[in-house]
């Protein structure tokens, strides 16, 4: 998975399975990490940086160093691999939302997420492939086909999530950031379907069922992906209620949760499901019903370990990032002069613009004409920053256009390597200045205000709950005036979120606690007094 360069000359080890190459490539690699701690820790308040800017000049610095210590050789101290992506970096990221998420946000705005995470992916890949497909061949690029161009459009199409959680915060911008957050999610799950679906289907001999059988596939990927999750998540609450492992070690809960969660998003990626969606999901599961079951010392450990682990994949994956843009061999193997890059680039990234722009304000449009509640319209200013943060693009988009490299032909390699060249420059410059401007940008457009007490919302739940009584006599209100209780069809039908959320409560509370346990569950210990959370 990572591939080390000598650095120095060969010395003499009295371990024979160590080289020095691997010793100083570590050491190397560590001290960025390090370094990317304190920087981030003293450069807090700042507002125009974060922590996966500052990865990123890291890793652009090594790799400036490499390059002088290797005379402009090569920077391959390490390098960035879509397997050590997938298959170890992004896991605990993701987990990690699922797990931190704030649940009653996420799924309160679970309509608008999917919107924006499905069918404004599906928009910006159709927008950014036909414009390829356009402006690309005009500069001057032929070797590419159908194919490719498609390809192009699900690899751009995918947004940088960790980038965007670092920026926006739950606390201070709760609707903003399930937005943006959820639809990250999706949005990545979206954008790999879309581009496995795309080397997997046959253009050659394309018909009218190609978008059927790519629309089947991802329903099948969501559907599939999102129930395994599920039932992993209800399998480690399960197997916690019943064990009670607590009792003799607590190391033991912390590994079988961590070993359940990424054994979720191995068996996804061996059925070729969403790994993604599926250890989301579980995330979600194991901090409603498995956080729960296990000790008080237990759950301060788990949330601070996910988190941690987290933290250290996000900053490992930006320094990668910062130091494979200065991969010499990539480069000088897409033999395209100056010129050529940048226009590529820059028109790559237009259409980035162009094909974020098309769904975020036509469908947050919609859904103010649906829903006309105050309390729910994304305003003007809202869906502004919401099509502003989804414009950085990261570490998915580096995977993805090596992963398409690699399924290239030898005769389309120069080509292969501008496209791969291209997408880190929409990367870096994405990350750098989006990133940096966006702290400051939501400030200025939406500034904070002292959140009042809402006592509209806790009425609403209140008068709801009256409305959903089983009797459908009148409701009799302390004013002497009598509210007739709607039918539970108009109630789902005029206020759709909480009307579910009400009827899974009740369904939670009855059916799915005494089974997988969750909140307020009291662990049974043999031979001693029950411990109470």
């Amino acid at each position: 998975m990572l591939a080390m360069a000598l650095l120095l000359p060969p010395f003499h080890l009295s371990t024979p399975y160590l080289s020095t190459s691997t010793i100083v490539a570590l050491c190397v690699f560590f001290t960025l990490l390090g370094t990317c701690v304190i920087i981030g820790h003293l450069l807090e308040e700042n507002r125009w940086a974060n922590e996966s800017i500052i990865a990123l000049l890291l890793g652009l610095c090594a790799g400036t160093v490499v390059l002088f210590v290797t005379n402009f050789q090569s920077t391959k101290i390490l390098i960035f691999s879509e397997d050590l992506f997938f298959l170890y970096l992004l896991p605990p990221i993701i987990f990690n939302a699922g797990f931190q998420v704030k649940k009653k946000q996420f799924f309160k705005n679970f309509t608008i997420i999917l919107l924006f995470g499905v069918i404004g992916t599906v928009i910006s890949f159709c927008l950014i492939s036909v414009g390829a497909l356009m402006l690309i061949q005009w500069i001057g690029m032929a070797n590419l086909g159908i194919k490719d161009y498609l390809a192009i459009g699900a690899i751009l199409s995918a947004t940088d999530s960790v980038c965007t959680l670092q920026v926006l915060n739950q606390d201070e911008t709760p609707l903003l950031y399930s937005i943006v957050f959820g639809e990250g999610v999706v949005n990545d799950a979206t954008s790999i379907v879309l581009f496995n679906s795309v080397q997997s289907l046959d253009f050659s001999s394309s018909n009218s069922m190609t978008a059927l059988k790519l629309l089947g596939t991802f329903l099948y990927l969501f559907c599939t992906s999102t129930a395994l999750g599920i039932v992993v998540g209800l399998l480690s609450a399960y197997i916690m209620k019943k064990l009670y492992l607590g009792r003799h070690s607590t190391d033991r809960e912390l590994a079988l949760m961590m070993l359940l969660a990424y054994l979720s998003y191995m068996i996804a990626e061996l059925l070729s499901l969403s790994g993604i969606l599926t250890i989301f999901f579980c995330g979600i599961v194991m901090s409603h019903y498995t956080w729960h079951n296990v000790t008080l010392s237990s759950r301060t450990t788990t949330k601070h370990a996910f988190a941690t682990l987290s933290f250290i994949a996000e900053t490992f994956i930006f320094i990668c990032v910062g130091m494979d843009a200065l991969d010499i061999d990539k480069w000088k193997s897409s033999k395209g002069s100056a010129g050529i890059s940048v226009a590529v680039s820059s028109t790559l990234f237009a259409l980035v613009l162009i094909g974020r722009a098309a769904f975020v304000f036509p469908i947050a449009y919609i859904k103010n004409r649906i829903n006309t509640r105050e309390n729910t319209r994304i305003e003007f200013r809202s869906q502004f920053i919401i099509w502003w943060a989804g414009l950085m693009r990261g570490a998915v988009t580096i995977a993805l256009s090596y992963n398409q490299a690699k399924a290239k032909s030898t005769s389309s390699t120069q080509d292969s390597a501008l496209m791969i060249t291209s997408s880190i420059i929409v990367v870096l410059f994405s990350t750098v200045v989006f990133g940096s401007i966006t702290k400051p940008l939501i400030e200025a457009v939406q500034p904070r205000h002292p959140k009042p007490p809402s006592f509209a919302s806790t009425d609403n739940i209140e008068d709801l709950r009256f409305l959903l009584l089983e009797n459908n006599g009148p409701i009799i209100q302390s004013n002497n005036q009598q509210i007739q209780r709607k039918s539970r069809i108009s109630m789902l039908i005029s206020h759709p979120s909480k009307t579910v959320h009400y009827f899974w409560r009740k369904f939670d509370d009855k059916f799915m606690r005494p089974v997988f346990g969750g909140r307020g569950f009291v662990p049974l210990v043999p031979g001693g007094a029950a411990e109470i959370f």
